[in-house]
């Protein structure tokens, strides 16, 4: 495999590629960190993406496959809201990328949506083009849901209620369910309802918060940790009840606790390979960045003038390839630094510091998750 040499280490080629179809977003979620977020990058771009974007980002794709002989790659389209375009222009760019590609790369096709714009023949059509859908819910009822409202303050639930009951039974087509955590719910009530709707994997997401712009809830006194405790309780309804869906926080540690590689950048310390080009072109890191200030996912760069190589040797890029050697001390020392990774590099973040070089905002909730997990497993395999 091709790699480029940024520092000691040849670079992984990036795999995943995030298009920023729709830059603006039909609801008004009050913790969404891109619009109520400290970085507003997304008020001056256009707010869709021209089709000379998406050719000239389908050129850099494929270059970026035939430089590193890739044999697939994962296209994320996404928003905003990317159904905010209707299905014609998703189905236009999706042609455009395959047509680009390289003979002997394919590409995976996926759209995440808020869900309230489905309807049966827009999943009829993306699934007949071989596009996966996944949603971003707070619960599987009305009730969990109520922080995603649309911009009059309306519910969005009747809608994604009606996009999931669309979804089930298509394992063909639905992804799976993001779930950002609300910590002052009941982790057995989100887990259940989620449960219910019958999705192929679950994930759940760490609020996106820093040293210097807290989580939602405190974290209380030293020793206390909330967001651990209520993934803890998570994981043991999981884990004990039988046939269910994939939780991908949960089987990351798992396998990470038995030696495989992560492929999230939640946990582990496998380079990220995922890129995010915007609605202009602009190529940026991951959208979790604009959590922490104006301007932290830039890179300068962009597809018109700038390969996906050289996005790789962006010092930003760079250093999340760098696994334990681009960590600060504390987290290179630490016991648990295979597993944890340094949880979510946004995380990390603080301002007096200048930087990332930052256990995780999250780190004591990361270690009690981290803890019970291996405890769980290890009494598995002694009672074998």
């Amino acid at each position: 495999m091709a790699g480029v040499q940024t520092g000691k280490a040849a670079a992984v080629p990036f795999r995943q590629f995030v298009l920023k179809v729709h830059s603006r977003c039909n609801l008004a979620c009050t913790y969404c960190y891109i619009y109520a977020g400290p970085d507003h990058s997304w008020r001056r771009r256009p707010q869709t993406v021209p089709a000379a974007t998406i050719r000239q980002t389908a050129l850099r794709i494929a270059e970026h496959a035939r430089t590193h002989r890739l044999r697939a790659v994962r296209i994320d389209l996404h928003g905003g809201e990317p159904l905010l375009t209707g299905p014609g222009p998703l189905l236009e760019q999706a042609a455009a990328i395959r047509a680009a590609l390289p003979a002997d790369c394919s590409a995976d096709f996926c759209v995440q949506t808020n869900g309230t714009l489905l309807t049966p023949q827009m999943i009829e059509v993306l699934g007949i083009a071989g596009f996966r859908l996944g949603l971003s819910l707070d619960g599987g009822i009305a009730g969990l849901n109520r922080r995603r409202i649309d911009h009059a303050g309306r519910p969005s639930w009747p809608a994604v209620s009606r996009a999931v009951g669309l979804l089930s039974g298509r394992p063909d087509i639905f992804a799976g369910i993001l779930c950002t955590i609300d910590i002052t719910t009941d982790p057995a009530e989100v887990y259940g309802s989620l449960r219910a709707l019958d999705p192929p994997m679950l994930d759940f997401l760490l609020p996106h918060a820093n040293w210097s712009s807290p989580p939602p809830a405190p974290l209380g006194p030293a020793g206390r940790t909330p967001y651990g405790d209520w993934l803890c309780t998570v994981f043991d309804l999981w884990w004990d009840g039988g046939p269910g869906p994939r939780v991908r926080v949960f089987t990351e540690i798992l396998g990470l606790l038995l030696g495989r590689p992560s492929s999230s950048e939640a946990v582990g310390l496998s380079p990220v390979v995922a890129l995010v080009v915007d609605t202009d072109g602009a190529i940026e890191q991951v959208d979790s960045l604009k959590s922490t200030y104006e301007g932290a996912a830039a890179t300068g760069l962009d597809v018109f003038h700038h390969t996906f190589d050289e996005a790789l040797a962006h010092p930003g890029m760079a250093v999340r390839q760098r696994g334990r050697d681009g960590l600060g001390a504390q987290c290179r020392n630490c016991t648990l630094v295979e597993v944890c990774g340094g949880g979510n590099y946004a995380h990390r973040y603080r301002a007096d510091t200048g930087g990332f070089a930052n256990p995780s905002v999250y780190c004591a909730d990361l270690e009690r998750l981290i803890r019970h997990i291996a405890d769980r497993l290890n009494t598995a395999v002694s009672l074998n």
